[in-house]
């Protein structure tokens, strides 16, 4: 049988699922050396021993069904206090006592010990457990000792336990708890030391919170400490900040602590002496290079001031470095998260981020900077915590690069530019004097190589033309990415290869230059107008734009519900299941004629689009179209003809031409040099302007859209390849072999058996897929400049305001309704979409919704042109809109000044 008692010294990092998470640590550090309070742990075998006699598995089967992630919290209480009672009154067997007894004498005669909760998943590279289970200090006598683990084992069961596996997808079943006993440190001064800061991220940096006492008034919060800030690896105290610390807890003799609130005694001072605080910083050095990732400690300084670690834990809140920093010798450099600005807060598939870089690789080409091996993509293109960050360092110094960089992120996501701005202020980054001829030889001859500059002119000049011009990329791409019936799934590789490089990537250039005429043309009209214009006149120009694909496609989709509901047999089966059991009758046929047929030919045309669609990994909706169904439902709640969403959308056009006669009115009437024939001259040029704005920006999505038409026939290949490898069992699916790369998937063709990687590709997905906050903004020593606060500062105005980019004219007040993914949302007619982000997959709800608020964006970014051509108002670019914004408030979203406040 396996011991029930360890002691530290013979355990180390490897033993979670025999110790848990706590113990593991605290033996590892005491491996290592560190002065670590000495203990022992009741193990993991103790804990099934009293729970196989409390008979948990009817409350176990009721947590762990599918859907408890979502599980009502009151149920979950519920659920919690009934494991809680029944694990607190079970017997503990008489030679688990003898062990406790044992062990607990060793450490010497009543000696006052803590004890601690040791969960099995508990301070996870992935999730914090501090707090979550309890813990007892100043325990003193085996009957107190035993008394404290029998509470300990309990407190696996706490409501906010529970809470916190159910929130993160961790099974109760999964999940044991040891008990850890560990001497107490009579502590004069104590607290936590993070070995990164954990609000701006930079690593390296000590952060020391302390207060006289014990550790639990810092940890728990009780008390404001004083707070210190200094380098890892030495050098002077960076911040110093002295709290009251009016509330000290303190051991009681014969056991038990006591809080006692401390008189004001003047002017602070601090508790720790500068050298303490070196010690203290070399101590979490020491912890973080024997991890070799940032630590959370707990420490203490006893009577003596001899200082003793008594926890350390990784801080999960970091978001992970860039393994390759750039090129020696760069100093700091500054990533850009480029799929976050495409509209995708959650992971990329790890096939998705090979096509990321092969993709990068073709347009390298393009530019005149070939990258030798295309499958390692760009050196400037880096991924970390599963998303693709580009180097911003080169054009944000250079004198040029950071002009045309905050340009065009300014009407792309305006609030990375403001923070790029800002960090131009930083000596770091100052722009270095250099030429700027290179870059414009570079840019003019690139222009020049791919035919942009006459193209957009003859769009301007032609604009039927370029519908012509996207046809003929749209056919030419079909024909790039055909391959011949009965290839090998080697050669399968060689064509997807082929195909992101040297097909996709040269087929997005060329659908540029129409939509970029267009909004020169909207220039044009800026400068010709001036002071006539008021805040979102233009932005009301570029209302119900035509030949957009996404409006297109949403109109559609709306169209197809207006049949629905008009068949009754239809209508009746759709308000009657849920989506994703539609979704397997639609691919089974098994709907009424008018819905089975109907999605049938929407999937014909649109079938390849997908929610975050710029991953190939996942599936399109032909393959699964449960989010459509979802959205169909949605619609046949919208019973009210004014506002459906064709009729909005044509009342968006209308009000838009309108628009451009009262904006070349103005013109006209101002006239000019040469009087009321200068005025007619402007207001021609005006109109000649404005309606080429219209006729071209709706093209503005068609490079975006025949890159996800090319990525659907790339994992089309994929999926016959991964198909193949399922088949020879050398994967578990077809679908794991988007969890490889490309030089992967030819290993697995090889005969390499893969399974494990997929495995922990696939666990580090789920856990990427748990993080929210991903920085638009990342450095190199971890800093996430958004997070210095002076972003968050300006974006908060006094008077309760939230402060983002004006993207679409207009002011709405609704209930807002927080949406992080949108499969399975349901908006209500007239509720106020508040998102993170929004690509094409997005769209449907648009139709319904009366507003738009989004975290990302600028005025140009892909929610702001919809919201646009559908008429709603729109703020984009607000920093923690969906964390500052509950779900159900009601809220004021004023469009052309750019503000949200709460009503």
């Amino acid at each position: 049988m396996d011991p029930l008692v360890l002691d530290f010294g013979a355990i180390d990092a490897s033993m979670v699922p025999v110790v848990g998470g706590k113990a593991a640590n605290l033996g590892e550090l005491t491996g290592a050396g560190l002065p670590v309070p000495g203990g022992f742990c009741l193990t993991v075998g103790a804990y099934r021993r009293i729970a196989a006699g409390a008979a948990l598995d009817a409350v176990l089967d009721q947590l762990d069904r599918p859907g408890s992630r979502t599980a009502d919290p009151g149920e979950l209480a519920t659920l919690a206090g009934k494991a809680r009672s029944a694990v607190a009154g079970a017997p503990v067997p008489a030679d688990i006592e003898a062990d406790v007894l044992s062990a607990y004498r060793a450490l010497g005669d009543d000696v006052p010990v803590a004890v601690r909760s040791s969960a099995t998943a508990e301070d996870l590279p992935f999730a914090s457990f501090a707090g979550q289970q309890d813990t007892y200090l100043n325990v003193v006598g085996v009957d107190a000792v035993l008394d404290a683990v029998r509470r300990c084992w309990a407190s696996l069961w706490t409501d906010r336990a529970v809470a916190y596996r159910s929130s993160n997808g961790i099974p109760h079943r999964d999940v044991a708890l040891a008990v850890v006993v560990q001497r107490m440190v009579n502590s004069q001064v104590s607290g936590v030391l993070f070995t990164a800061n954990p609000v701006t991220g930079r690593r390296r940096e000590a952060v020391v919170d302390a207060s006289p006492g014990l550790g639990e008034a810092v940890v728990s919060g009780a008390v404001n400490p004083d707070r210190f800030v200094l380098g890892l690896d030495g050098g002077p105290v960076r911040e110093r900040r002295l709290g009251d610390k009016r509330v000290v807890v303190l051991p009681v003799a014969g056991g038990g602590v006591v809080r006692r609130e401390r008189a004001a005694d003047g002017e602070p001072t601090a508790c720790l002496t500068d050298a303490q605080l070196g010690e203290l910083a070399a101590l979490g050095r020491q912890v973080e290079d024997h991890y070799g990732a940032p630590q959370d400690c707990e420490w203490a300084l006893d009577e003596s001031a001899a200082l003793w670690l008594t926890q350390a834990r990784p801080i999960t809140t970091l978001f992970p470095l860039p393994t390759d920093p750039g090129p020696a010798g760069d100093g700091t450099t500054a990533y850009f998260c480029a799929t976050l600005a495409q509209g995708l807060v959650r992971p990329i598939t790890p096939m998705g981020l090979a096509a990321f870089r092969l993709l990068g690789a073709g347009l390298a080409d393009l530019v005149g900077v070939p990258v030798p091996a295309g499958s390692a993509g760009p050196r400037r293109l880096m991924v970390t915590g599963q998303r693709a960050f580009v180097d911003v360092t080169p054009a944000l110094t250079h004198p040029l690069g950071r002009t045309v960089m905050l340009r065009l992120l300014g009407v792309m996501e305006a609030r990375a530019a403001e923070v790029l701005r800002r960090l131009g202020d930083d000596p770091r980054f100052a722009v270095r004097k250099r030429s700027v001829r290179p870059l414009l030889v570079t840019a003019v001859r690139t222009a020049w190589r791919l035919r942009m500059p006459p193209r957009a002119l003859h769009a301007v000049l032609r604009p039927a033309a370029a519908q012509d011009q996207v046809r003929q990329v749209a056919e030419r791409q079909e024909r790039g990415l055909a391959l011949a019936d009965g290839a090998t799934a080697e050669q399968r590789l060689d064509h997807v290869e082929r195909s992101l490089r040297h097909v996709l990537g040269r087929a997005m250039p060329s659908l540029m230059p129409a939509p970029a005429g267009g909004f020169l043309m909207l220039g044009l009209a800026a400068r010709l107008l001036r002071a006539d214009l008021r805040p979102g006149d233009l932005q009301a120009v570029l209302r119900g734009l035509p030949h957009n694909v996404t409006t297109e496609m949403d109109l559609e989709l709306w169209r197809l519900a207006s049949r629905v509901r008009a068949d009754a047999d239809s209508a009746a089966e759709l308000a009657g299941a849920p989506a994703a059991e539609l979704a397997a009758r639609y691919l089974r046929g098994g709907l009424a004629p008018v819905v089975q047929r109907g999605m049938a030919e929407f999937l014909a045309e649109y079938g390849h689009r997908a929610v975050a669609e710029i991953d190939l990994g996942l599936p399109r909706w032909a393959e699964d179209p449960a989010h459509l169904f979802g959205v169909l439902i949605n619609y046949l709640k919208l019973d009210d003809p004014a506002v459906a969403p064709d009729a909005q959308f044509a009342r968006a056009a209308a009000g838009a031409e309108q628009q451009v006669r009262r904006l070349v009115e103005a013109a006209r009437l101002r006239g000019g040099p040469g009087g009321r024939l200068g005025g007619r001259l402007r207001g021609r040029l005006v109109g000649f302007a404005l309606n080429r704005a219209r006729a071209l920006g709706g093209l503005r999505e068609a490079p975006k859209y025949y890159l996800v038409v090319g990525l659907a026939s790339v994992r089309r290949q994929l999926s016959e390849v991964g198909t193949e490898l399922a088949a020879a069992g050398r994967l578990a699916a077809a679908e794991d072999i988007f969890f490889l790369d490309l030089t992967e998937a030819r290993r697995a063709l090889r005969g390499a058996d893969l399974g494990y990687l997929v495995a922990e590709r696939r666990a580090d997905y789920e856990r990427e897929m748990r993080r929210r906050q991903v920085p638009r903004l990342l450095l190199s020593d971890g800093v996430e400049p958004e997070s210095l606060g002076a972003a968050q500062a300006a974006a908060e105005a006094g008077d309760g305001r939230l402060v983002g980019v004006p993207a679409s004219a207009g002011t709405v007040t609704g209930i807002a309704r927080v949406v992080l993914d949108p499969v399975g949302a349901h908006l209500a007619p007239g509720e106020i979409l508040v998102a993170p982000s929004t690509d094409p997959g997005w769209t449907p709800l648009f139709l319904t919704a009366g507003g738009l608020v989004m975290e990302m964006g600028g005025s140009n970014s892909h929610g702001a042109v919809v919201a646009r051509e559908y008429g709603i108002p729109a703020v984009v670019g607000v920093p923690n809109a969906t964390q500052l914004i509950k779900d159900g408030d009601r809220i004021e979203v004023h469009g052309a000044e750019g503000w949200v406040i709460g009503t």
